[in-house]
């Protein structure tokens, strides 16, 4: 499978050729369902709380998930390089559909917030078990085209699911969203398990049989715990702007940091060469984009006039030209410039921000949000892709779990801290009260009482621009110095 004799078996194969199809497919099948539930699970949820009658907790049960995934990752991390992907592949699975059936079958909105928590345990584990399944399940030639299948599994999830989550919920009721999804992987995960198992049970081709197994590090465990906990209360804090909400906010920052240090790769905020700096710009580019693309919504229905459904279909096409530029960096022939690459994904991600602030301009087109976000997705898919296919490349085996993990950790960590940042900047400047009404039955939004001034939305969008930018020059430092690809050598 890995072709490790040299003698050249299985070179010409792909990822769905006979010996990788089944292992494909069932991974695929997992990314499908994390998929289907962000984008499905999101459009439910407003309705979910106000039958639960939890309006007042409706942020934590997004923060329950961000926050204990974050632990999750750094466990999983550790337990894939002592086990092997599969323990925690498979325990992440169960914990991500038992988390949607607590959630599906809550009586009120705690239960539903600890279910939402239980889904995040899950899905850390089960997204860095992945990356170590790849990792070790296929040659370096062909990952940047499984991290190209993976960004294809969102594009249907991203346009169909918030219609068929919708339609459900006005159909079916919310309940039905949540405890569908794990039904519709049953069956191919069932098929595909065989192989997921015979790989990630397969002895590791970059370790001696002889070498010991790693030990759990107990305190990059602890670590973890401390990071979740000074997330969660930087997050708590940033609900109300009072003074006494620096007390949660410095506490939070107290526990954050120092874990942070200890958590991410040695020179990570310095952006190091090489594999610190991989890590840092994982975060910078799904950070900045996250944070911009969780205000658009708001800003086209309070300042154009959008309905809740135009303004989301505004930003499905970024599904399909993600997935294009995920394909794009997959080419053999730009193995040798995957930093060049990452940069103009950056430069795209940068140059899309600042296009859909232009929306708040009444003059200028409501489509021009939609064009600037296809071309933020293609940002996203050169430069999300290539910084999973480097920190592969320059992982060791038995460090691929930790920095997974680390890779992992950067993404979640700066959604959390810039959504926050930007929700509290947001806020701070009058850009919070918005008091529409909707008729769920057929759809009707009377936005006579929003109130939501421009300068909110263009303090959340242009530092978010600023940040991207400034990411496209430190791409540059994504392989160590004097690094060349293997690829790029032979050819020469």
């Amino acid at each position: 499978m890995f072709d490790t004799d040299g003698d050249g078996l299985g070179e010409a194969e792909g990822v769905l050729g006979r010996t990788y199809r089944a292992l494909t497919l069932g991974i695929v099948s997992v990314v499908l369902m994390i998929a289907f539930e962000a984008t499905a699970v999101g459009t439910a949820m407003p309705i979910a709380a106000r039958e639960l009658d939890g309006l007042g907790l409706y942020a934590f049960a997004f923060s329950g998930y961000f926050t204990t995934s974050l632990l999750a990752m750094v466990v999983s991390g550790q337990w894939c390089d002592r086990s092997g992907p599969l323990p925690p592949l498979a325990a992440g699975i169960g914990g991500f559909a038992a988390g949607l059936v607590i959630s599906g079958t809550a009586g009120s909105m705690w239960p539903f917030v600890l279910g939402r928590a239980v889904q995040g345990l899950g899905g850390g584990l089960v997204i860095v078990a992945l990356y170590v399944v790849v990792g070790r399940a296929y040659p370096e030639r062909l990952r940047p085209s499984v991290m190209a299948a993976f960004a294809a599994s969102w594009v249907v999830p991203s346009i169909v699911g918030p219609l068929v989550s919708g339609t459900v919920t006005e159909q079916l009721g919310w309940r039905w969203v949540f405890l569908a999804i794990p039904v519709l992987v049953a069956l191919p995960l069932a098929v595909m398990l065989p192989a997921l198992r015979r790989t990630a049970e397969a002895p590791d081709p970059g370790r001696e049989k002889e070498a010991p197994r790693p030990r759990i590090d107990g305190r990059r465990i602890w670590y973890a715990v401390a990071l979740a906990t000074g997330a969660a209360l930087l997050q708590y804090a940033g609900q109300d702007l009072d003074l006494l909400s620096a007390v949660p906010a410095a506490a939070g920052l107290a526990l954050l940091v120092p874990s942070a240090l200890r958590l991410l790769p040695p020179g990570t905020f310095r952006a190091v060469r090489g594999l610190p700096t991989v890590v840092l710009m994982r975060g910078i580019a799904a950070g900045t984009f996250i944070a911009a693309e969780s205000f658009i919504p708001l800003m086209l229905v309070t300042q154009r006039g959008l309905s809740a459904t135009m303004a989301g279909l505004s930003l499905a096409g970024a599904g399909l030209t993600w997935a294009l530029g995920s394909y794009v960096q997959a080419r053999p022939r730009l193995a040798p410039v995957r930093e060049r690459l990452a940069q103009a994904g950056m430069v795209l991600s940068a140059a899309a921000i600042s296009g859909a602030s232009l929306a708040l301009v009444q003059s200028v087109p409501v489509w021009v949000v939609a064009v600037a976000w296809c071309a933020g997705g293609l940002g996203m898919g050169l430069v999300i892709s290539t910084l999973s296919v480097l920190m592969l490349e320059q992982s060791a085996p038995e460090e691929a779990g930790a920095n997974s993990a680390a890779l992992q950790v950067s993404d979640a960590l700066s959604n959390v801290l810039l959504v926050a940042a930007a929700g509290t900047v947001f806020a701070a400047l009058g850009g919070g009260t918005v008091s529409a009404t909707t008729d769920v039955t057929n759809g009707v939004t009377d936005h006579a009482t929003t109130t939501a001034h421009p300068a909110a939305f263009a303090a959340v969008f242009l530092p978010a621009a600023a940040l991207a930018l400034a990411g496209a020059v430190i791409a540059a430092r994504l392989r160590p110095k004097g690094h060349e690809p293997v690829r790029a050598r032979t050819a020469l």
